[in-house]
């Protein structure tokens, strides 16, 4: 055979038995035997550099260096999933599913819930084309040089796969690796990693994906997100997915009812410590990818998806004293100190108390032993005090009355658990959160401006509210401790192309009580300018979709505050977006405009995002669930039987595929 085909025959032959042994545990060749074809390999491609290929074996070894992470926005949201902590919260799951498709007999996919950093990799005709952290779900890190170095993902699929998909997995480090990393930092006098799930998730990170390569990181696979897909089922397509080459876990199982859910669930949660990796739970979902369309999504969530959480481990240990934090809505959050304790895998040195409420509900006392869990496996909290072990001299606590950083007296409003220091726009905690919110990621994203500088900022008197950072200038930041040329200018271009941030992201910055990034989203869509919003009556605003009272005040309250005002002219003036920039379709008409559609069901001419898109271009609203205020159901093959009876009860008139083509026509 030529040269050319002789790398070829090498590159196919490495990974087929880099994934015998990485994803079979099923080695057919010796070490030395694969470092003999990788070494041949490697020579004859330095000798060929015409052949050069990105996806060879050759690239695992790494030695790309990544200064700047690009961000990426992914090509489909990656939701989070809802928790459930119960077999009651999976029937009252079960009972809604049935609401939305009627009684339909049901079956599930039964994954792991692994815990590690989640991943989205995109491969064009059978190659790795890029891969992507989660980050906030709408966009990401881009990370393809340090996952190429994950032997058990691979480069070049076999069999019948799609041209263009992404697939969505989790990236884990095995305990056996994470304790040999850890041993041989303790050899040296080093700091040993707090736990495997942190440690994978900053390995995507490092600069130098040669040092990536030498982490014991591992790919498990589980979702497959593309357009056409042949399968009809979600188990089909991991079965899919394993063939074409992924790690996707062999304890996936196809249950029939709830009832071999809650088997699999009681079988894990004894047997979960025999697994070589973390896992925090169980993640149920619809099989049936039709229905899985029919269910949808909520803002945050996939209706069809699950998450089973294990009990939260639970340990004991001493309360050291109690501090005050306050936030930057001037809430005030009382923080438990305590004797340092392992918990989950990493040392837990504090936990939340919540409020007064709680303190005073648990009778919390400083010195009492305590009882402590991580909520969700994320936030450890005091669940009880354990009485017995009470000191004898222990007064009960006193929560405070006046604010831990500014003396401002302290206020409860009616109806809330929470104190708040009234001094929002002086108090020095409240103002640097609020320029540390309006410089996060899903606000005005300015790279090369972090939490910490925010606040050597403030205390250095360069900045009052987060107007005055597009005043900053080199000069000015070069005698900050840490501050080199190179990050001082990196951080004022920062500030200057987050003037590019759309409208409802800036919204959203502004920090306005109550209003996150979803209620931030539909007022920009709605008013679609700041003026318009803030001429904005009560009525007004409780009558845009899903803003409520409370909100609507909040917005009131915001804009008729003098600073606020104030800080919203100068950041005009300083070329911020305040203004939504819609992007035209130059087919796009008024015809269906005051028209409510809800789309149901699989269609032969267009797919149903392609639908949907059609009744906004074109004027009209699309509901996700059919109601009094529907007009038209566009119902395609497959459409849900609650769906139907519900649009039938209504009077809802059905229309077809054809019957809405006609229409825009």
């Amino acid at each position: 055979m030529d040269i050319q085909e002789r790398i070829q025959h090498l590159r196919n032959t490495l990974n087929q038995h880099n994934h015998n042994y990485y994803v079979l545990d099923h080695p057919t060749i010796s070490d030395f035997e694969f470092d003999q074809q990788l070494q041949e390999l490697q020579s004859l491609e330095n000798q060929y550099p015409e052949y050069f290929d990105d996806n060879s074996p050759t690239q695992r070894v790494g030695g790309t260096i990544t200064k700047n992470f690009q961000t990426i926005k992914h090509g489909n949201r990656m939701y989070s999933l809802d928790n459930s902590y119960s077999k009651e919260d999976l029937l009252e799951w079960e009972q809604r599913l049935q609401r939305v498709l009627g009684n339909v007999a049901l079956d599930y996919t039964c994954e792991l819930k692994y815990d590690g950093a989640s991943i989205s990799i995109t491969y064009e005709n059978g190659k790795l084309l890029r891969a992507v952290t989660r980050g906030d779900g709408f966009q990401g890190d881009e990370v393809t040089n340090n996952i190429k170095t994950i032997k058990s993902i691979p480069l070049q699929l076999k069999g019948n796969y799609p041209t263009h998909f992404d697939i969505r997995g989790e990236i884990v480090l095995p305990f056996a690796g994470f304790e040999k990393m850890n041993q041989e930092l303790i050899e040296i006098g080093e700091t040993p990693y707090s736990n495997p799930r942190n440690t994978a998730s900053g390995s995507l990170k490092l600069q130098d994906s040669a040092e990536v390569s030498k982490r014991p990181l591992d790919c498990l696979l589980y979702s497959v997100i593309a357009n056409n897909l042949s399968f009809k089922t979600h188990f089909e397509s991991l079965e899919h997915a394993r063939n074409w080459g992924f790690k996707v876990p062999n304890e996936a199982k196809l249950a029939t009812n709830l009832e071999s859910v809650f088997a699999f669930i009681d079988y894990w949660n004894t047997h979960r410590h025999e697994l070589p990796y973390e896992t925090d739970g169980v993640v149920i979902k619809v099989n049936n990818l039709h229905y899985q369309d029919e269910l949808g999504y909520t803002a945050k969530s996939p209706r069809w998806a699950m998450a089973y959480k294990f009990k939260s481990e639970q340990v004991f240990t001493q309360l050291n004293s109690i501090s005050y934090q306050v936030g930057r809505t001037g809430a005030i959050t009382p923080v438990a100190n305590l004797e340092p304790v392992q918990l989950a895998g990493t040392i837990v040195k504090r936990a939340s108390l919540h409020n007064s409420d709680q303190i005073e509900k648990l009778d919390i006392r400083v010195n009492d032993t305590v009882f402590v869990e991580k909520g969700g496996e994320i936030i450890p909290k005091i669940i009880a005090v354990d009485l017995n072990k009470r000191p004898l001299d222990t007064e009960p606590t006193r929560y405070i009355t006046h604010c831990p950083e500014c003396q401002t007296e302290l206020v409860r409003m009616a109806g809330e658990a929470n104190h708040y220091c009234p001094n929002f726009y002086g108090c020095p905690p409240q103002i640097i959160g609020r320029i540390q919110h309006f410089i996060s990621r899903k606000a005005m994203d300015i790279e090369g401006l972090g939490g910490e500088t925010v606040a050597l900022l403030y205390q250095n008197g360069l900045v009052k509210n987060y107007a005055d950072l597009y005043t900053l200038n080199v000069d000015q930041l070069l005698p900050l401790e840490r501050m080199a040329q190179k990050s001082a200018e990196n951080l004022v271009n920062g500030v200057a192309n987050s003037k590019n941030i759309p409208f409802e992201s800036v919204l959203f910055a502004l920090g306005i009580r109550f209003v996150g990034e979803t209620v931030a989203k539909k007022l920009a869509k709605h008013y679609k300018n700041i003026e318009a919003l803030a001429q904005a009556s009560l009525t007004d605003l409780i009558l845009v979709d899903e803003i409520g009272e409370r909100i609507a005040k909040s917005v009131i309250d915001f804009f008729e505050n003098d600073e606020n005002q104030s800080s919203i002219e100068r950041l005009k003036g300083y070329g911020i977006q305040f203004e939504i920039i819609e992007s035209t379709n130059p087919n796009a008409t008024f015809k269906l405009s005051g028209k409510t559609f809800v789309v149901s069901g699989v269609f032969e001419q267009f797919s149903r995002d392609e639908i949907k898109k059609a009744i906004e271009d074109n004027g009209g609203k699309v509901g996700s669930a059919i109601s009094a205020k529907t007009d038209f159901v566009v119902a395609g093959d497959n459409m849900g039987p609650a769906k139907l009876d519900k649009a039938n009860k209504l009077g809802v008139k059905i229309i077809s595929e054809v019957d809405f083509v006609e229409m825009l026509n």
